[in-house]
């Protein structure tokens, strides 16, 4: 059984895009979110290995989910997806406990060496 992995973006195509790299090389996508709110609550509820968290979404934005996870779970391990131009709020997130980050347009390779590296 591969690893269970939490995908939260705000874009359905962007989940499907992670969704697909992911479970192409052997991960379980136990859950989908589309912004801050749902990560946290599926977080509690699925107990993910893994987050893939947008850092841009309504409601709650990915930083701010990533602060109210790790606060929950300290060993929480949450890779961070952003556009380009969002670098602040990347160095923030990696303070605030993401493991690494990932820019959109995803490439796979990149992709799975972030998450390989969150995970182990």
């Amino acid at each position: 059984m591969g690893q269970k992995i939490l995908v939260v973006d705000d874009a359905a195509f962007m989940r499907m895009m992670i969704k697909d790299i992911l479970e192409k090389n052997g991960y379980e996508v136990v859950g989908e979110g589309e912004n801050g709110q749902d990560a946290v609550n599926k977080y509690k509820e699925l107990k993910p290995d893994l987050v893939t968290l947008d850092i841009t979404m309504p409601e709650k934005d990915g930083i701010q989910a990533l602060k109210e996870i790790m606060g929950e779970d300290g060993n929480a391990r949450i890779v961070m997806c952003s556009a380009m131009g969002q670098q602040s709020m990347v160095i923030d997130a990696i303070q605030a406990g993401a493991k690494d980050f990932i820019v959109k347009p995803f490439q796979a390779d990149r992709v799975l060496e972030a998450i390989g590296k969150a995970l182990s």
